[in-house]
């Protein structure tokens, strides 16, 4: 590239040049007679003297003209295409795996100033999903080899032991494997949802959350937790499956990190002009504001107290809303009560009723 700038400006100067040229033989020397001129006094040059007096300086200011052209393009394209040096070099070295290294091109807003802010934006947010997916990796593989761990332990007393109660090893190990499956098939869930797009069809987003309701009404009625669930029609295009997978996962939540005996959800569905929205709330623990934002990562849990429950779920409940919530073009937004629990909204893009 560099060579082909500098013959371009070469080229250029030589034309603008001989252009120049072309503009004094044809504008003053062709008006100049070719024959004597003023032959009793003083010499006059005519044409030809001129030609014989102009062309070699003509020439010698030609080469010069190429030469130079050749020179400083040269010198102008290299100044030029620095930048893409610059940026080629951080290519190379993203492609072998280091995302952490910035361009950072200094100098005036131009083409190339806006390619390389535009490369170092690339490479941070390759850089941020990268390092999520490899904590991601590291937190499922943890939680997965917690009950192939507690299964293989019960197989080694089981063999060593041949009185245990065979019936009580086999409840425990159908509860572990269950436990493993519920969570195989979330995490399959949240790479199926996460950032892909989704089949939308036209549904009501409050005939979503009383399915969802009714589903998990038996689980809410046996730790004595009380479900008010209202609403209006509110028109939105998505998945019928993954919202319904959405809700079904915040209402679960709600009954599961509540006050056992006690406590209570609200399920709620509002149609606005732009948008209609779910809302879950829940009573339940104080919580802190500055840890709502981390409870969407994967295997957060809002409580503590919840974690060996059978019905708490695996951590990942809250990720797939949010991983659902992202596919539908929505925002998802968590708020911590004054009283205790909190409440999570759902805002998707209204429909025409």
């Amino acid at each position: 590239m560099r060579g082909k700038l500098t013959l371009s400006y070469a080229g250029f100067v030589t034309l603008t040049g001989a252009l120049l040229l072309a503009v004094v033989w044809l504008f003053l020397l062709r008006y100049v007679p070719d024959g004597p001129i003023n032959t009793r006094g003083p010499f006059v040059p005519n044409r030809s003297d001129l030609v014989d007096a102009f062309l070699p300086r003509a020439s010698v200011a030609m080469g010069c003209l190429l030469l130079g052209g050749l020179l400083g393009g040269w010198v102008l394209a290299g100044r030029m295409l620095a930048p893409l040096t610059r940026i080629t070099a951080a290519t190379r070295l993203a492609a072998t795996g280091s995302l952490s290294h910035r361009i950072r091109l200094p100098g005036p807003q131009d083409e190339f100033r806006e390619l390389a802010d535009v490369f170092d934006s690339m490479l941070g947010r390759l850089e941020a999903q990268v390092a999520e997916q490899q904590r991601f990796a590291a937190n499922a593989s943890h939680e997965l080899r917690t009950p192939l761990a507690i299964t293989q332990a019960m197989l080694e007393v089981a063999r060593t032991d041949p009185d245990r109660d065979v019936e009580v090893l086999v409840e425990r190990l159908h509860a572990v494997n269950a436990r493993a499956i519920a969570l195989t098939e979330a995490l399959l869930l949240l790479s199926r949802t996460d950032g892909k797009p989704v089949e939308r069809e036209p549904l009501d987003l409050s005939l979503v959350a009383e399915e969802a309701v009714e589903l998990l009404l038996p689980l809410a009625e046996r730790r004595g937790i009380t479900i008010e669930a209202s609403g209006e029609l509110a028109a939105t295009t998505g998945s019928r499956s993954l919202l319904l997978q959405l809700t079904t996962n915040l209402v679960h939540n709600a009954i599961v990190h509540n006050l056992p005996g006690r406590g209570t959800v609200w399920v709620t569905v509002a149609r606005y002009a732009q948008s209609a929205v779910l809302t879950v709330a829940n009573t339940g623990e104080v919580l802190d504001p500055r840890r709502l934002s981390t409870l969407t990562e994967p295997f957060q849990r809002g409580s503590e107290r919840v974690r060996d429950d059978a019905a708490a779920g695996v951590g990942l409940g809250l990720a797939i809303v949010s991983s659902i919530t992202r596919a539908h073009g929505g925002t998802l937004t968590l708020d911590a009560r004054v009283d205790g629990g909190m409440s999570a909204s759902v805002h998707l893009p209204a429909a025409a009723a």
